[in-house]
């Protein structure tokens, strides 16, 4: 169950009170952007005080123009918590009432319809994040229970009131880095798990290809200690702990062998060390205040400011990063599944790991799809954060485009998901193809 804690709701109460004196003030209040002024490029264009109202629902309906496939379910949950503790943190001006209804949304399991194309995350994901909005007004498109509704018909059936939004709150709901966050940190947690998945396929491989475990000692690594190193290198010591198929090998004459096994640690463990700097950029990311403007009312008095706290470019840096260190898990393990099913490569191995030769094709259009993965997650591996496009009329003139930089991230972990699984496969069958010798204790 989400729900507000009580500390939070007092700190948005202060600063709202600060919002509340600004409209009081009529036509003689300065211009606040945001509150009694137009967006964007128009952010001299002064607003009537009684036209505030109209101004936030006219945003969200003018900013609610995204385009393509609809967001998961997870992700669109992970986006209305997220805005949710944005506004929480109580320098947004906006009223507790905007989050005990996210908060409601979520426990009762309305998820607004978002479409995942339409930022380029700068002023926040402005267009997704309009999308999400919309519904908490009772407008938009949302899903309950897996149906298909009017924004108006799932707050209704839920029994959650949609709210009137007053003046600031829906540039607060819309002015973040939501999208790109929800996404990444998802694309990011599945991204940890599959490091173990490669640390734990590439020992299956190791041991199917007569490969040495002298690479992974305390010794070698610990003399180049990067933490990643040492880790992925204490997890292949494990994996192939008490091996039959070792011990089979241990006086034979090959010397060296491919770096796709060799040089596992360095290689995954550079991955492993570019998640652990990800992760953090993330978890700041998901305590912080991405908002404009941004309210402070404390003893020092009331102050207005507006900054750049939307600007996504510290996650779509962090998110390239992560598309390519993921990507590289997979581009090392589709090497592996080449030196198994290869037999000018795999140490005695049938061709293709195929039963019968010739009748069977085997593996041999395993390795293929896993070459048409890694294909695309070279693709996917530019950067977005290298382009800006300016928009607003030159106001925004330095976007981070970091939505694009999460969605193709979640796009190349999803594709070293399967990757990683065709050498799992791969390499069972050229483990069961060594018997009756076992391998490690793990990787067996």
């Amino acid at each position: 169950v989400v729900t507000l804690a009580p500390q939070a709701r007092q700190r948005m109460d202060q600063t709202r009170g600060a919002i509340d004196r600004i409209v009081a003030g009529g036509d003689g209040a300065p211009r606040v952007y945001g509150v009694n002024t137009g967006f964007g490029a128009l952010a001299e264009t002064r607003i009537a005080p009684d036209r505030i109202r109209q101004l936030q629902h006219n945003l969200l309906r003018s900013h609610a123009c995204g385009v393509g496939a609809a967001l998961p379910e997870d992700v669109v949950r992970a986006m209305m918590l997220l805005r949710a503790q944005v506004l929480a943190l109580g320098a947004s001006g906006a009223r507790p009432l905007l989050v005990d209804t996210l908060a409601a949304m979520l426990n009762a399991g309305v998820h607004p319809v978002i479409p995942s194309q339409g930022s380029v995350g700068a002023s926040g994901d402005l267009a997704p994040l309009a999308h999400l909005a919309l519904v908490l007004v009772g407008e938009g498109s949302a899903t309950l229970r897996g149906e298909s509704l009017h924004g108006a018909e799932a707050m209704a059936r839920a029994g959650v009131q949609p709210v009137s939004l007053e003046a600031k709150e829906g540039l607060s709901l819309i002015n973040g880095t939501q999208l790109m966050l929800a996404v990444g940190a998802l694309a990011l947690h599945d991204a940890k798990v599959l490091a173990t998945h490669a640390d734990i396929a590439g020992a299956m491989s190791l041991e199917a290809l007569k490969g040495s475990g002298a690479p992974f000692t305390e010794e070698v690594v610990g003399v180049r200690p990067h933490p990643g190193a040492l880790t992925v290198a204490r997890n292949l010591r494990a994996l192939i702990a008490e091996s039959e198929i070792a011990e089979s090998h241990r006086d034979c004459n090959k010397v060296q062998d491919p770096y796709s096994l060799r040089c596992m640690p360095q290689v995954h463990g550079a991955s492993r060390d570019a998640l652990r700097w990800i992760s953090d950029v993330l978890s700041l990311e998901a305590n912080a205040v991405t908002d404009n403007p941004l309210v402070f009312d404390d003893a020092q008095g009331t102050r207005v400011i507006s900054g750049g706290n939307f600007h996504g470019q510290p996650l779509a840096l962090a998110l390239d990063l992560l598309a390519m260190c993921v990507a590289e898990l997979s581009n090392i393990s589709e090497r592996r599944v080449e030196q198994l099913v290869n037999p000018a490569l795999s140490s005695g191995l049938p061709p293709f790991l195929a039963a019968d030769t010739g009748l069977d094709s085997g593996f041999m259009i395993a390795q293929v799809s896993a070459a048409s993965l890694v294909n695309e997650n070279k693709v996917l591996c530019h950067p977005a954060s290298v382009d800006s496009i300016p928009s607003s009329a030159g106001r925004e003139d330095h976007v981070s485009m970091g939505a694009t930089s999460a969605l193709k991230a979640a796009r190349v972990v999803q594709n070293a998901r399967f990757g990683i699984a065709i050498e799992t496969l791969v390499a069972a069958q050229g483990l069961d193809l060594r018997g009756p010798l076992r391998a490690g204790r793990g990787a067996e």
